[in-house]
């Protein structure tokens, strides 16, 4: 499924930022390292690299819903797991234009435009096993992340710090299958008649 939301994601972009930037612009979610950009990955480039994977517990429910289908049969189902998928959003440009920040600064906030646009994914741009979903794909924008220290992050990774943007996006997982429970009770009969006198 996150394969699904990494072509979500890339569908939205690609719908909604700018007609001639989208025509320049590679988008990818590679790990923005020293190693930053793959040699797949031609510059200019909107990376959404997928650092943090999670249970949402507060959205927790462990409750069976029961629901009608069209042969009147009652269907039992689990709640789905809502997962929160966080993404670090970073632009890349060739380096050693006196302009590349500010290229990538622009790259940045067309792409802030999108996300904060969007509070829910629209259901148009849901692809593979995320179509159908009962849920909504929720989304938090530009909002403090789960890590700990951009700092350290980038250390970790090998590369230079760069302007970026937090982005959650929390999708359903259906873990378990319906349960058929049989016919469901549509008509309810009350029955009166007269009072039988004992002798």
């Amino acid at each position: 499924m996150l394969d699904d939301l990494d072509k979500t994601l890339e569908k939205l972009l690609k719908r909604e930022l700018p007609p001639g930037l989208v025509e320049q612009v590679t988008i990818t979610f590679a790990a923005p390292g020293e190693q930053f950009p793959p040699t797949s990955v031609s510059l200019p480039a909107i990376d959404l690299f997928l650092y943090d994977v999670r249970e949402n517990r507060e959205l927790r429910t462990s409750e069976w819903t029961l629901e009608r289908g069209d042969d009147g049969m009652g269907i039992k189902k689990l709640a789905p797991v809502r997962v929160d998928c966080s993404y670090l959003i970073t632009a890349w440009v060739n380096a050693g234009s006196l302009t590349a920040a500010q290229e990538e600064h622009r790259l940045l906030g067309e792409t802030m435009r999108v996300i904060v646009r969007h509070p829910v994914i629209p259901s148009e741009f849901l692809q593979g096993k995320l179509r159908g979903q009962e849920l909504d794909m929720s989304t938090v924008s530009i909002q403090p992340g789960h890590l700990q220290s951009l700092a350290e992050f980038w250390q970790a990774l090998g590369g230079k710090p760069k302007a970026a943007l937090n982005y959650r996006v929390t999708m359903a997982l259906e873990l378990f299958d319906s349960v058929s429970v049989g016919r469901l009770v549509t008509d309810k009969v009350l029955q009166f008649g007269d009072a039988v006198q004992g002798v």
